[in-house]
């Protein structure tokens, strides 16, 4: 029987089609490098714009995203819905900064809370009397009143063995280079640590420093941080969530890490919200070992008067990394630097774009609601949840084929996908106004201050996070803003989420034919479905706890498989540079489960009985099989400038795009069937991996 299916030609359609022809490169066999043959067109036809280190279709969505928003916070005689989005307005102006107030300004600000701080000694005009050293007070006050980092990360957040409650969890941290290797692997990394070094000077010498005593003692800082790299854990040693949970009271803790007194720690925090913290409040700390090891490391700097210099040097170049950013063009001028080496591009856009994002960082639930009024129609809501029930059907019926897995895990499994719950566009709350109102009420902005205004929003973001302690967990409070272009699973709430940032084309259009939406936006959806069962994930039960539900031999079956998948990855290499497939495993098994149950789900429908015709694309000789599988690795087009790959691959769980798409096509057997692809050919091997 000829199956019926007839090419669309509605003006999306059209635009999609001639989309994907320009994307495409035919002259590639898709059997040999598919990822090429969806993408070459693309590739050529878009180079790295100026200033920019990396360029894909992502970039491209949200380019538009910023557009409808920055229209959105300039309109001129408009008045707001709320008052959140009147801040959000006064937020945005200030960072534009038309009548120059921030160059007018320049350092003081930032000099004025170094002041604050007890003053650096590089800064002679901030040294108002000579303080004895007190580590305890400046990391107090760097962390509990401006909410900036040093040494390591604390916060307020679920409790991984009890996630319906939350918890202080303790973390390694204070790195200002992206990862450990950028210290530990001088030869290599040579470049980037000229460039730190460079910019550190620079941010010193614009606020008053003397460049020569500027430059001794940004060496001596990265020297330090170069300790603390050498006693954090990398990440790929750190993906299993059972070994990470080491709950202690702080009485016990105070003796594992005794360089703070952590009772007085945590109350300094805490006393913003009025609440008295026992030494016998239960924390968890995830690195116990680096705590250890920064005992020694502290011990060490604290002997001698230049050792606690460099310490004080550390915590103010901490505060400056963090809060320059805020002042005058000469010091966002300086990161250039930095970036550059770090990302082969000096990262500028127009400051329009800059003033978008940040403000969506601070107040992105307003400027959510004004970006959702614009652009989100509700029928993408209503069509998401049917594709996702469509997904989970199909991810379920595979659990039966899995002969790795017993009975009883299976089951469990099959109970775990049907309590996964889904958020889709944004938070019904934002478009009450009195609920968007309360959720700001405590922030206040105000106009021409925008140093100020980020120092508010820091303080606002600590008393809101230090509050959840005795609050029970909101599962359905939203971790990522509306305009966002992209979409998580959270293990301890068991919950996936698609903001309506990526509710659009080329990931998914109402008009278009079923295949494409199945073959991007499907896969999304797959991926983060099947992060509830990824190396991590698979440790949750159901609850979004922290608990072993799986039977042993099944665990043991299941890392065998998760080895294969980790061993094709590290064998891929950009570059000449090996992909890291143990900390990528994560993403990977979640690429190719997601692939598999777009895949099965999209088949399951367009065979069912009321599917009358599966639509192709015009000007395409593919049938809507083939689409979908187009449509799935042009999401992926992209670019990079040779320092972003090298650093995608030494810090990112996820991997580089180009094996995005090959190794999850290249296990599943469907794809080879429909691009007739021969056994032994590159995107056929004979042996597959399969988790799920």
């Amino acid at each position: 029987m000829k199956e019926a299916s007839s090419v669309c030609l509605s003006s999306s359609c059209i635009y999609t089609a001639s989309e994907v022809i320009r994307a495409l490169d035919e002259t590639q066999d898709p059997c040999n490098d598919f990822y090429e043959f969806a993408c070459g067109g693309w590739i050529r036809n878009n180079p790295i714009p100026e200033g920019k280190s990396t360029w894909g279709i992502f970039s491209n969505i949200e380019l538009q995203n910023q557009l409808t928003i920055r229209y959105a916070l300039e309109k001129v005689n408009t008045t707001d819905n709320t008052d959140a989005e009147a801040k959000a307005r006064i937020y945005y102006d200030a960072c534009i900064d038309t009548n120059e107030t921030i160059e007018k300004l320049g350092e003081k600000p930032l000099v004025n809370i170094i002041k604050k701080l007890g003053g650096w000694h590089i800064l002679p005009s901030t040294m108002i009397k000579q303080p004895k050293f007190d580590l305890q007070k400046l990391l107090q006050d760097v962390q509990n009143s401006y909410n900036l980092g040093g040494l390591f990360n604390w916060a307020v957040t679920e409790d991984d063995r009890n996630s319906s409650k939350h918890v202080i969890v303790l973390d390694q941290g204070g790195l200002n280079l992206p990862t450990r290797d950028n210290y530990l692997n001088k030869t290599a990394h040579k470049k980037v640590l000229d460039a730190y070094l460079d910019y550190m000077t620079r941010v010193c010498v614009l606020l008053g420093a003397n460049k020569t005593e500027a430059r001794s003692q940004m060496s001596k800082v990265i020297q330090f941080e170069t300790e603390l790299a050498n006693i954090t854990t990398p990440s790929e040693e750190r993906r299993d969530e059972e070994g990470l949970y080491n709950p202690y009271t702080i009485r016990q803790w105070q003796k594992e890490a005794p360089f703070l007194n952590w009772t007085m720690f945590f109350n300094d925090a805490f006393k913003l919200v009025n609440r008295t913290i026992p030494d016998t409040e239960r924390i968890v700390v995830y690195a116990p070992e680096y705590f250890r090891n920064l005992t020694k490391v502290i011990r060490r700097y604290s002997k001698t008067e230049d050792d606690q210099k460099t310490l004080t040097s550390y915590m103010m170049w901490q505060v400056s990394r963090s809060l320059s950013t805020y002042l005058s063009k000469s010091f966002r001028d300086a990161t250039k630097i930095l970036r550059k080496a770090l990302f082969g591009s000096e990262g500028t856009e127009e400051s329009w774009r800059y003033c978008v994002t940040d403000t969506n960082n601070a107040i992105g639930f307003a400027v959510g609601a004004m970006f959702v009024r614009e652009v989100f129609h509700g029928e993408a809501k209503t069509q998401g949840e049917i594709m996702i029930d469509n997904i989970r059907n199909a991810f379920k019926r595979n659990l039966k084929n899995l002969d790795w897995m017993d009975s009883e895990t299976r089951e469990a499994a099959e109970t775990k996908a049907d309590a996964i719950t889904d958020m889709i566009g944004f938070p019904d709350y934002i478009l009450h106004k009195d609920e968007l109102n309360k959720q700001y009420e405590e922030l206040q902005v105000k106009p021409n201050e925008y140093f100020d205004n980020n120092i508010a929003f820091n303080v606002f973001s600590l008393k809101n996070d230090l509050k959840k302690l005795d609050q029970p967990v909101n599962k359905t409070k939203w971790g990522m803003t509306p305009s966002t272009v992209n979409a998580y699973y959270t293990p301890t709430k068991n919950q996936i989420v698609f903001p309506a940032g990526i509710l659009q084309l080329p990931f998914y259009d109402g008009d278009n034919p079923k295949c494409v939406n199945y073959g991007a936006m499907g896969v999304v959806m797959g991926h983060e479905l099947t992060h509830a069962f990824d190396d991590q994930g698979r440790e949750y039960d159901r609850f979004g706890n922290l608990n072993k539900w799986w039977n042993n031999a099944t665990i043991a079956r299941f890392k065998k498989r998760a080895e294969c998948i980790q061993k094709q990855y590290s064998d891929y290499s950009v570059d000449g540079q090996h992909l890291n497939g143990k900390q990528t495993l994560g993403e990977n098994i979640a690429d190719n489960g997601g692939l598999k149950a777009s895949f099965h789900a999209y088949l399951d429908y367009s065979s069912s009985k009321d599917t009358a015709v599966n639509l192709t694309l015009p000007g395409l000789k593919y049938n809507h099989r083939q689409l979908f599988f187009i449509s799935f690795a042009q999401v992926w087009c992209s670019a990079m400038t040779k320092e972003s790959t090298k650093m995608q691959i030494e810090k990112d769980d996820h991997t580089v795009a180009k094996y995005r798409v090959i190794g999850p096509i290249s296990n599943l057997k469907e794809f080879s069937e429909e691009f007739h692809c021969p056994i032994g050919s590159k995107m056929n091997p004979k042996h597959k991996c399969e988790v799920w």
